[in-house]
C-alpha cells in the first residue's frame, strides 16, 4: 500500500489551503536538469509556520517558527540554527504594523521561535494580518515569510458562529463504492498503459495527478511516459498527447481554455517550475514559483498555486501569461480564490478541521470538524451550491480511509467512507476532483490505474 505518511512528512505535512509548512530553500543550484540556468549555492535559512488562518472566539494567538540553515553549497537545511526574528503585525488588513520580537522557546518540540499576538489584536472582529522576518547569525542569509512580507502578509480571520461537526470514531470498512469508473488503464509501457517506476525499497509511483473538465473528459498525467492520456465523457481507450516534461511526480490542471499546466519539481535546491503547454500540447512557457509551491488549480483568472512554507494561494498566470516569481509573491492570499471574488479559507491542526467561504475579508459561512478518529491530511474543500465539499483521510495504526463531508447550514448534509485505493504514490494533494455534483477520485492497485466517479447529489 501507498505509504501516505511517508509522503506528508516528506511535504512537512502540506494540507490543503493550510498545514505545517514545507521547509523552502532560499539557494539556487547548478545547471537544473530542465536546463534553466545555475549559480553557485549561497547560505540557506529556511522557516516553517503554521499560520493561525482561522480563529475560535477568546483564542490566544500564539505565531510560532522554525528556522534551519545550512552553509553555502549546501543544497538543504537540515538542522535548527540560532537566528532572529520579528513578526510585523496589524488589525485587518490596512494600517501601521506592530513589531513584535520573536522569543526563542528552548522547551517547545516545534515553534522554537514564537511571538503572542497581543489580545485586542488577535480578537478584533476584523482579524489581523502579518509577516516575519528572520535573519541567520550563523550565516547572515535573511529571509521574509511569506515572501510577498508587507504587500502579501498572512491573513487571520475570525471564524465567528460555526456550525460545529463532531465525527466520533471512524469505523473502518463499510466504503462506498463508486457509481461510475470513468477511466482505467493498466501498468505497462503500450499506447494506452500507464508508466510506473519501481525501485527497491520505496513506494511504486505512477499516474501523478488528474483533472476533469467541465465536459467530462478526464485527463490524466502519466509522467513515466512523458505524456497525458485522455478519456472522452464515455471512457473507452484513451487517446495520448506527449508534452515536454521532466517525467518526474508532478501536479496537473487544466484550463478552462483547454491549457494544461503541470507544476514539476526536480531539483530539491530550486523552486518548482510550472509548464504551461496549449490544448494541443504544445509548450507554451514556463515559471518558477516564488515558494515551493505544492499545487497548481484553476483560479478565476488563470492558473494558482498553493506556496509552502507561507500557505498562500498565488496568481502564477493572468491574461494569457504566466506571471514572474516576484509578480506571484504580491498576489498571496490566504484562502483558494473562487469565482465572483470568494475564497476557501482552510485550517488542519490536530484533529480539527476549519473551514470558511469568505468575501472581501469576512466569513459569510464557517464550520468547525473535530474527529475522535486522528485526521491526516484534507484532500478537498470546495463549494457545491451553498454547501461545501470536505474530504479528509482518516487513520489508525494499520489502515488509513477518506471521508467525504457534505456540509450545509445545520452539519453534515451526508457524508460516506472512501477506500484509499493508492496502491502507488501520486503528487500527494491530486487524488480528488469536484466538477459539478460529481466528485472524482484517482486510484490504483497493483493492475493499474482509474478513476472513479460519485454522485453527491441526494440519494
Amino acid at each position: 500500500m501507498w505509504n501516505w505518511r511517508r509522503t506528508l512528512v516528506a511535504l512537512g505535512g502540506v494540507l490543503l489551503g493550510a498545514s505545517a509548512g514545507v521547509a523552502a530553500g532560499l539557494g539556487a543550484a547548478g545547471v537544473a536538469a530542465d536546463g534553466r540556468p545555475g549559480q553557485a549555492l549561497p547560505p540557506i535559512l529556511e522557516a516553517t509556520h503554521l499560520p493561525p488562518l482561522l480563529t475560535a472566539r477568546g483564542e490566544t494567538v500564539d505565531l510560532r517558527y522554525d528556522v534551519f540553515c545550512a552553509p553555502a553549497g549546501a543544497e538543504i537545511a537540515e538542522r535548527p540554527c540560532d537566528a532572529s526574528g520579528t513578526v510585523f503585525v496589524r488589525t485587518g488588513d490596512t494600517g501601521t504594523f506592530q513589531s513584535l520580537p520573536l522569543r526563542e522557546d528552548l522547551s517547545a518540540a516545534e515553534g522554537r521561535y514564537h511571538a503572542l499576538v497581543p489580545s485586542d489584536i488577535a480578537r478584533s472582529t476584523s482579524g489581523f494580518s502579518y509577516y516575519a522576518t528572520f535573519r541567520s547569525e550563523a550565516n547572515g542569509s535573511e529571509r521574509v515569510l511569506p515572501a510577498g512580507g508587507a504587500e502579501a502578509p498572512e491573513r487571520s480571520l475570525p471564524l465567528g458562529r460555526s456550525v460545529d461537526v463532531h465525527l466520533g470514531t471512524h469505523i473502518f470498512g463499510a466504503t462506498r463504492k463508486p457509481d461510475v469508473v470513468v477511466a482505467s488503464a493498466p501498468w505497462g509501457d503500450g499506447p494506452g498503459d500507464v508508466g510506473i517506476e519501481q525501485a527497491r525499497n520505496f513506494t511504486p509511483i505512477g499516474g501523478s495527478s488528474f483533472d476533469v473538465d467541465s465536459s467530462q473528459t478526464v485527463s490524466l498525467l502519466d509522467e513515466a511516459h512523458k505524456r497525458l492520456l485522455r478519456w472522452g465523457p464515455t471512457g473507452g481507450t484513451p487517446t495520448g498527447l506527449p508534452l515536454a516534461i521532466d517525467g518526474t511526480l508532478a501536479d496537473l490542471a487544466v484550463g478552462n481554455d483547454g491549457k494544461l499546466y503541470v507544476l514539476e519539481s526536480t531539483d530539491p535546491a530550486r523552486k518548482p517550475l510550472l509548464r504551461e503547454f496549449g490544448p494541443d500540447g504544445s509548450a507554451l512557457g514556463s515559471v518558477e514559483s516564488s515558494e515551493r509551491a505544492s499545487q497548481v488549480r484553476i483560479g478565476a483568472n488563470g492558473p494558482i498555486l498553493l506556496e509552502q512554507p507561507s500557505n498562500e494561494w498565488v496568481q502564477a498566470g493572468r491574461d494569457g501569461a504566466l506571471l514572474p516569481p516576484s509578480a506571484q509573491a504580491k498576489s498571496g492570499r490566504s484562502g483558494r480564490p473562487l469565482r465572483a471574488g470568494r475564497e476557501v479559507v482552510l485550517l488542519r491542526r490536530g484533529n480539527e478541521i476549519r473551514v470558511a467561504v469568505t468575501s472581501g475579508g469576512d466569513v459569510l459561512r464557517a464550520w468547525r470538524v473535530t474527529s475522535d478518529t486522528p485526521i491526516a491530511e484534507v484532500q478537498l474543500a470546495e463549494p457545491l451550491g451553498n454547501d461545501l465539499v470536505v474530504v479528509a483521510r482518516v487513520y489508525s495504526d494499520v489502515r488509513d480511509e477518506f471521508v467525504v463531508l457534505v456540509l450545509g447550514r445545520k452539519g453534515i448534509v451526508r457524508s460516506f467512507p472512501l477506500a484509499p485505493a493508492d496502491w502507488a504514490e501520486t503528487s500527494p494533494l491530486a487524488r480528488f476532483r469536484l466538477v459539478g455534483s460529481s466528485l472524482y477520485q484517482l486510484g490504483s492497485t497493483d493492475q493499474g490505474v482509474f478513476v472513479d466517479r460519485f454522485d453527491l447529489a441526494a440519494r
